[in-house]
């Protein structure tokens, strides 16, 4: 089974199913063999500018036609069975109707495969949509179960937390401009035990003024902008410390505004969606939970003055 992956989480599924990919995109790094693979996706951004200079990036790629390219030639000499690709966010990896444009001009024998993950239950049932079309049912309803139950895991430390013992948490997955992380993310908080009132279950993360951030005033507050590791988001934290009230924002003064991995965790929504719960169950209830790796979790008021 020849397989092409153009986004990071299905790469991870692709993996997790017992098949290496022949080709990949351009963020696929893990497992890190991923990242020797061809890629058959270009950028015209730079990833490592800062996050208002991506964003500037992003808006005259879009406006020039897109953020993405497909490397035809080299997903012809692949000549894959199976394409997956995505719907979610043009902006987070190449489009499924350039896919399936390019497919169509290249007269490619394959299935596209598109995954549009909106909840952990989306992407559960896109890891049973990608075994089928692989051949391997039986390894994705054995994954299902074991992320599933891990979930519940988490799920069940918390449901017997009351209202007022459930804090107000607000992730973030922008700086520059603030932008408040949507999809899966309101309801990972909830199942954490936190309360999510800046964003709807399966909405799309958007843009918010930066005083809608100040009057809702978390008491648990998570950095994690998309396509950031730690080390890059920390080198962009005063985008967001910079900001006028951000020392007196309640997360802050309690010591409890954190930088989470926004590349591999928050943004992913592959089978890594279920550690970024036990993380974030640490982050909300740490009396309750074991506390994650440093390289997942950083907290942000020891570096804050």
């Amino acid at each position: 089974m020849r397989v092409v992956s153009l986004l990071p989480s299905a790469t991870e599924i692709v993996y997790a199913l017992g098949v290496e990919p022949v080709g990949v995109s351009h963020e696929c790094d893990h497992p890190p063999e991923a990242a020797d693979l061809p890629s058959v996706v270009e950028t015209h951004v730079d990833p490592d500018a800062s996050s208002a200079e991506i964003d500037e990036q992003v808006a005259q790629a879009e406006r020039a036609g897109g953020v993405y390219e497909l490397d035809l030639e080299t997903l012809e000499r692949l000549d894959p069975d199976v394409v997956v690709s995505q719907g979610i966010c043009d902006v987070c990896a190449v489009d499924r109707v350039l896919v399936r444009e390019a497919v169509d001009e290249l007269g490619l024998d394959c299935e596209v495969v598109t995954t549009d993950p909106h909840s952990l239950d989306d992407v559960l049932d896109d890891i049973e949509r990608i075994g089928a079309a692989l051949g391997r049912e039986p390894q994705a309803a054995d994954l299902v179960v074991d992320l599933r139950e891990r979930a519940e895991r988490v799920r069940a430390r918390t449901t017997d937390i009351p209202g007022p013992e459930r804090p107000r948490v607000a992730v973030l997955d922008w700086l520059d401009p603030v932008m408040v992380a949507g999809h899966w993310m309101p309801e990972l908080v909830e199942w954490a035990g936190g309360e999510y009132g800046m964003a709807e279950h399966g909405a799309e993360s958007r843009p918010r003024e930066w005083t809608a951030v100040r009057e809702y005033d978390p008491e648990v507050l998570v950095a994690a902008p998309c396509g950031f590791e730690l080390d890059q988001t920390f080198d962009n934290l005063d985008d967001l410390t910079g900001r006028e009230g951000f020392a007196d924002l309640t997360a802050v003064r309690g010591e409890r505004a954190y930088a989470m991995d926004g590349h591999h965790l928050v943004n992913r929504p592959g089978p890594r969606l279920v550690d970024t719960l036990e993380y974030l169950a640490w982050v909300v209830h740490p009396d309750r939970f074991e506390e994650p790796p440093a390289d997942a979790v950083r907290p942000l008021a020891r570096t804050v003055a």
